[in-house]
């Protein structure tokens, strides 16, 4: 199933084409594949090049790092992402290495990284969908997160599977049309709440 998006203007195709998709398929991903994600992160770029982020990750031939991975997620997300094969936790470092101090700008030099993640995953046809719901004190715990490292986002990959594998309610976001805001009401100019005029 392909759900491109909508655009007003002309983006690049792995932007058009990239969702989050709850159903995959069987196919696992090779760890050449994998280091090839993982190095589109590494070259991300970041505050002082502090490269904050940290990966865990577990493929679903890896059985026990995979189910201590699982056993982090939140209920709601296990009815769905038992399917993937390809999970992770992302781990953001909230301090600069080089002189210790805290870094305000971590979380967002990891999203940075996550973007371009998710951007070689197109590249490869794989997909990549984050999870906000999953016990981050668990993850902590399971995986011995020293001080000053906090888990952020657990992530699934894999190659898109068949919807109807998906409980109901799921099923039917995954059919769903993909929606954004308007431009105009996220890029504004002098006055706040009003587009700029190259977008009337």
């Amino acid at each position: 199933m392909e759900k491109p998006a909508k655009t007003n203007f002309p983006v690049l195709e792995l932007v058009r084409d990239r969702w989050s998709p709850r159903a995959f398929s069987d196919y696992l991903p090779s760890f050449e594949e994998l280091g090839s994600l993982m190095e589109a992160a590494r070259w991300a770029a970041s505050c002082y090049n502090g490269q904050p982020w940290r990966f865990i990750l577990a493929r679903k031939d890896q059985k026990v790092l995979y189910k201590a991975l699982f056993d982090c997620l939140k209920d709601k997300n296990k009815e769905w992402a038992y399917q993937a094969p390809v999970l992770g936790v992302l781990v953001v470092s909230k301090t600069f290495e080089h002189n210790g101090k805290p870094n305000p700008w971590s979380d967002f030099d990891c999203g940075l990284a996550m973007g371009q993640l998710t951007l070689q995953a197109e590249a490869l046809d794989l997909k990549v969908h984050f999870m906000a719901g999953f016990h981050k004190d668990k993850a902590r715990e399971t995986f011995n997160i020293p001080e000053g490292f906090e888990p952020l986002v657990a992530f699934a990959i894999g190659k898109k599977g068949d919807p109807d594998t998906l409980p109901e309610e799921f099923a039917e976001q995954e059919k769903a049309p993909r929606e954004r805001k308007d431009l105009k009401e996220l890029v504004f100019g002098k006055e706040w709440g009003k587009p700029v005029e190259w977008l009337k």
